[in-house]
């Protein structure tokens, strides 16, 4: 399925969902205008709000609202790929300029934080405690996955337990707060939410998963950023952490770490991974979690968009960016 077909229930909803988070911007003053305008038109498929649509459609779903978490959670987004950015002194994202190479480090910091106080704004507005009790609880797992990659920059000797609390934490609890948003706020049963919050979950391991695989497979024009953008920054993926169970003593990434030549020995790590099994191995493990994440859907109210919601795990495994 093509994300036309995938959103097509709440095509017209997400359509409008689009344009206001767009017109976040608008009114501001002109410092702060420029830069919302640049962040907010800087693409994406809108998987975050999307899944907060969907997760609603299956009992009382109200545009009005979901609207304020269906751009919160897209908002909240935007500002870690801002502060991400930022951490990673990246210069390109989406085939565009970063606010840090525009605007500088110093803006672009305060830009992220501002569009976190926006999402937490928008979140209160729901007037449901659980739901505005989400967004905290998210930042600080969301928070605690960058402090954990930041210590393990560089780092030989990791393990896949804590790649995948990374991932758990930096990618799935987005997910997972897109998901259980819109089930809370369509007055879900305990069991659905609890369904839809697993499909996040999972979800959001298997999205990190290609997009990690991607790093070494795609190109710079299809993914909108340099290809072994995350080994470049010391970061270690699932690609890479099998490049070093397959050969612990004598592979690239270990001489990086070392102190070695780090565009060489990041175009050797690429060229072994792509010559070897790993990818179609690291795709095992992603379609593993997309399984896990649709395992309980059947169990949910027939009227609602189930197929959407498994042919969205299917489109995120056979994506190219």
């Amino acid at each position: 399925m093509q994300l036309t077909e995938i959103y097509a229930p709440i095509q017209k909803d997400l359509a409008i969902v689009e344009d206001r988070i767009k017109s976040t911007g608008s009114g501001e003053a002109p410092w702060l205008g420029d830069l919302l305008t640049h962040a907010l038109k800087g693409g994406g498929k809108r998987l975050r709000p999307a899944l907060v649509l969907l997760s609603a459609s299956f009992y009382d779903y109200n545009l009005e609202r979901l609207m304020p978490m269906a751009r919160a959670v897209e908002i909240m987004h935007l500002a870690t790929l801002v502060h991400d950015d930022t951490i990673d002194n990246s210069f390109v994202r989406w085939g565009r300029p970063t606010v840090n190479k525009i605007w500088g480090m110093e803006k672009a910091v305060l830009l992220g934080d501002y569009l976190f106080a926006k999402a937490g704004d928008l979140t209160a507005s729901t007037e449901n405690l659980r739901v505005i009790k989400l967004l905290p609880q998210t930042l600080m797992i969301i928070t605690n996955g960058e402090l954990a990659q930041s210590a393990s920059a560089f780092q030989l000797g990791q393990s896949r337990e804590q790649y995948i609390f990374r991932i758990s934490s930096k990618t799935a609890a987005l997910f997972v707060m897109a998901v259980e948003s819109g089930a809370v706020l369509s007055n879900a049963p305990e069991k659905s939410i609890q369904i839809l919050h697993d499909y996040g979950y999972y979800l959001g391991h298997a999205f990190q998963i290609i997009d990690d695989i991607l790093d070494f497979t795609g190109t710079e024009e299809e993914m909108g950023k340099p290809v072994g953008g995350d080994l470049a920054q010391g970061t270690v993926t699932l690609p890479t952490l099998m490049l070093m169970e397959k050969y612990p003593q004598d592979n690239p990434v270990k001489k990086m770490f070392e102190g070695g030549d780090k565009q060489k020995y990041v175009r050797e790590t690429i060229e072994m991974v792509r010559n070897s099994t790993i990818i179609a191995e690291c795709f095992n493990v992603a379609n593993e979690y997309c399984d896990k994440a649709c395992r309980n859907l059947k169990s949910l109210p027939e009227k609602g968009p189930r197929a959407s919601l498994t042919g969205l795990a299917d489109y995120i495994v056979s994506r190219r960016r």
